[in-house]
């Protein structure tokens, strides 16, 4: 129509017949023109109806103004207008309502104008009426959605409304989001994730992961490839969890961080990566665990001398005490070997968390290993009234022969006897009547030990943090029961340690069931790291045990006397007295075995210092001598407690018969010091 329109003025063709267009008519068709254009782009992004037809509604009008302009019934444009009849049933009612006005206007029109005939209505129903009902058979059903169609393009908006609210979720998140394909693309990563490392999304975007998320262990080395995080759950499709890998950031700074991977869908499909920025928390956990270490070390020493004295008190050789106050004292020697036992595990507890606990593997059969655990801790459980009972040597049943399996692993004895103490005893500490029961399983690759209890059980709400730091179960059944909270968490640490997983299955109020698992060998294993074991025991130099060094003793002091003189002795008079040393030097930890053996020491020390009998030609105010070994060198004598002995004149204290210091005789005339 423009074109049309356009001709004429710019050559000498006549403005008539299919050139004659009206400028009104030229300003329609460029109007329907754009609108035509603009809805072509509008639709590529919303696929809607209304702007469809309303181009539809604007051609229809400059269509039918055009061939009003130029003739009626007679114009030369009544075939474009039944094309716009036979286009109609594409817009189903409205498209017939538009033909259908659009005709009664053109018949009125002619009936005004007094050209109104049978012609008239020939022309109409030709170029209108049956273009349209052609155009209805040709595209009936073409402008319907089918049932189909309809739940495709329901499900397609309902899907389009879930990943806009997920990227709003996703991009609120506060730890870092990367989603990653098969081939290890990254398909999506959150503002978080930018922050953290360093890279925007335009540039991340398509890459590979390793790019971007460089991952590094503890020693600042790229990760084993076998140990990847993300290639290992795209392998097994299973979730992973790590707490000590290190992320490089795009600068190349180093951010500790927690890891969580996750499969998305089947096995190979994709993984999504959690991770978020740990350095200052670790750095914080460091600190603390340096400040109880520390702590916890600097009073053992004074607990365990509190320990010690009370022992001493409580010993009927050492001192002679009532009974109200000996129950007051045992009160007291319980409180201090709970508090000894706590800065044990704190310091456990800190060696654990910063790596500092050995770990010496040595092959064991863990059945009569188990075996006598529950042997030594019987007797608890018989004070209590419960039976403890072990499955595997379990006599009970006289018709009945049990033949248990050889479970052989190779980990540290001292870590499995620590764990195992501690459950058995807890299962005992929290079963008011009834039975424990520990048996031992497993399969060609595992062995796993359950400890079944009979007692309070633990609540479903409390599993979750039953193995974390200083977490105990709080409730009435509970609040007589004693403890630290830190057993369960240092037994998991230990069993992570070893390879191995400690979990528990329980019901409130009808018992719990704690499973140690660890790695299990064959028994050609066990035999090779047997001998493996011993001869790295016998090439390695035997190291004398370090004694333990109390404090300096009383010192001895000789007394100069003249061969000749009568020995004499006066009414007995009480010594001076000297305390026993019970401390250690600053900075030395005490084990239970040590500490037992230091009061032994001390009841020793304590019989040692006891006064000496007199004669009764003793000069009164004299100390009693024994007879002296030789003539030129004199008994020993306690000196009085407030004098400083010389630094050459002490001596360490050592269990049995105290040595003769000796020292020149002092000259005649010369004053004794």
């Amino acid at each position: 129509m423009l074109a049309l329109y356009v001709v004429p003025r710019v050559s000498q063709i006549a403005p008539n017949g299919l050139f004659g267009i009206s400028m009104f008519v030229a300003i329609a068709a460029g109007i329907t023109a754009l609108a035509s254009v603009a809805a072509y782009f509008f639709k590529q992004k919303q696929e809607t109806f209304v702007p469809s037809f309303a181009v539809y509604l604007l051609l229809a009008i400059t269509s039918g103004l055009l061939v009003l302009q130029t003739g009626g019934t007679g114009s030369p444009f009544i075939m474009l207008w039944m094309l716009i009849a036979f286009f109609s049933a594409l817009f189903a009612v409205y498209g017939w309502l538009t033909v259908i006005v659009a005709s009664g206007v053109l018949v009125a029109i002619q009936y005004l104008n007094g050209d109104f005939s049978a012609n008239t209505v020939a022309v109409v129903a030709f170029s209108s009426v049956l273009p349209a009902l052609t155009g209805i058979l040709v595209w009936r059903g073409k402008g319907q959605l089918s049932e189909t169609e309809k739940n495709v393009k329901t499900l397609k908006n309902e899907l389009s409304e879930v990943a806009t609210q997920s990227e709003v979720v996703i991009n609120a998140i506060g730890d870092g989001v990367i989603a990653i394909d098969a081939q290890g693309t990254i398909q999506l990563i959150n503002p978080a994730a930018q922050e953290i490392l360093g890279w925007a999304k335009q540039d991340a975007m398509e890459l590979n992961y390793k790019s971007v998320l460089q991952i590094t262990d503890t020693a600042d080395k790229p990760i084993d490839p076998a140990m990847d995080p993300v290639m290992q759950v795209l392998n097994n499709n299973q979730m992973l969890r790590s707490q000590s890998l290190t992320l490089k950031t795009k600068s190349g700074k180093k951010v500790t961080s927690s890891l969580v991977v996750s499969p998305i869908g089947n096995l190979g499909s994709g993984v999504i990566t959690v991770f978020r920025d740990m350095t200052k928390e670790k750095a914080e956990e460091r600190e603390q665990a340096e400040f109880i270490s520390t702590a916890s070390h600097e009073m053992r020493t004074p607990v365990a001398s509190i320990e010690g004295y009370l022992g001493l008190a409580l010993n009927p050789n050492t001192a002679q005490v009532d009974a109200k106050a000996r129950d007051f004292i045992n009160k007291a020697h319980e409180a201090a070997q709970h508090l000894g036992r706590l800065f044990q595990d704190l310091l456990d507890v800190s060696k654990t968390e910063d790596g500092r606990m050995t770990n010496i593997p040595r092959v064991v059969d863990i059945v009569p290993f188990t075996d006598m655990i529950c042997q030594g801790l019987n007797q608890k459980a018989i004070d209590k009234g419960l039976t403890l009972t072990f499955k595997p040597t379990d006599n009970s049943n006289a018709n009945t022969r049990t033949i248990t399996p050889v479970y052989f692993v190779n980990q540290d004895n001292d870590h499995i006897r620590e764990i195992l103490d501690n459950l058995i005893e807890n299962a005992i500490k929290y079963t008011p009547s009834g039975t424990v029961t520990v048996d031992v399983g497993g399969s060609d690759t595992k062995v796993v030990v359950s400890i079944k209890d009979s007692g309070l059980g633990i609540p479903a709400e409390d599993v979750p943090h039953l193995f974390q730091k200083f977490y105990r179960v709080d409730n009435q059944d509970r609040s007589s029961i004693g403890g630290t909270g830190l057993g369960l968490y240092l037994s998991r640490r230990l069993a992570e340690a070893m390879q191995g997983r400690l979990y528990v299955e329980s019901t409130h109020g009808q018992g719990s069931t704690f499973f140690l698992e660890l790695p299990r060998i064959s028994v050609q294993e066990a035999e090779q790291q047997r001998a493996v074991q011993a001869q790295q025991m016998a090439s390695r130099p035997a190291a004398a045990p370090a004694p333990v060094q109390p404090a300096m003793p009383p010192v001895v002091t000789p007394r100069p006397v003249a061969p000749s003189a009568p020995v004499t002795t006066a009414p007995q008079q009480a010594a001076p007295e000297v305390k026993a040393a019970t401390t250690v030097p600053r900075g030395e930890s005490l084990s239970r075995e040590q500490i037992q053996e230091h009061v032994r020491q001390l009841q020793a020390m304590a019989r040692q210092m006891q006064p000496q009998p007199r004669t009764e030609n003793t000069p009164a105010g004299a100390p009693a001598q024994p007879t002296p070994a030789s003539p030129s060198v004199a008994p020993p004598q306690v000196a009085p407690p407030q004098m400083t002995p010389p630094a050459a004149a002490q001596v360490p204290f050592v269990p049995g018969p105290q040595p003769v210091v000796q020292q020149p005789q002092a000259q005649p005339g010369q004053q004794q010091p």
